[in-house]
């Protein structure tokens, strides 16, 4: 089966009618016809920013985590970072230590420290709050990520589980915690 794909095009010009025969809001109303024919682009809101996400290696439930954001729409890389250069990079992003996790990660001007599910995220970056980033301190089991993990697996692993060789859903409440310019922090989002 062939598909094809096809873009439409329309052009408005109004240099032809005279600045008395088109009104404003006759102009507003074909500009908003156009953009409806054509499909207006994204608004700037809309567009995501890329997100880096800094993990030891091997740390499987950190992949997850950035798996679990590319699904949400975000552009995710991940840069290997060694365990020992960990707690640095922590204190470049101003994390405050008691709410550190395994991975942190940066989008636009905030660090997202731990499994902050990607709707938060999204709502942190609409709402643009004077804050340092999100933090979900420790390693949650039900959050992204660590949806199926073993809470023994030092390393934020997702493996299966020893006894049973199957994955078993593991589930316990968390909050995603927003970190303000001066280093406290309040909750954000309940889980």
């Amino acid at each position: 089966m062939l598909k094809a794909k096809f873009q439409w095009r329309l052009t408005l010009d109004l240099s032809a009618l005279s600045a008395a025969a088109v009104t404003k809001p006759v102009r507003v109303a074909l500009l908003l016809l156009a953009a409806a024919v054509c499909g207006a682009p994204a608004a700037a809101e809309d567009i995501l920013p890329p997100v880096v996400v800094y993990a030891p290696s091997p740390c499987l439930a950190c992949i997850d985590w950035a798996d679990h954001l590319r699904k949400a729409g975000f552009e995710v890389s991940i840069e290997e970072t060694l365990i020992a250069n960990m707690p640095k990079l922590k204190r470049w992003l101003n994390v405050p230590a008691e709410l550190e996790s395994v991975h942190t990660a940066k989008v636009g001007n905030y660090f997202v420290e731990g499994h902050v599910p990607a709707e938060d995220i999204k709502l942190l970056l609409r709402e643009k709050p004077r804050a340092r980033g999100l933090a979900v301190p420790g390693l949650p089991r039900g959050a992204p990520g660590r949806e199926v993990s073993n809470p023994f697996c030092e390393t934020a692993c997702t493996i299966l589980d020893n006894a049973s060789q199957e994955r078993e859903v593991r589930r316990e409440a968390y909050n995603t915690l927003l970190v303000g310019p001066d280093g406290k922090a309040s909750v954000f989002a309940r889980h």
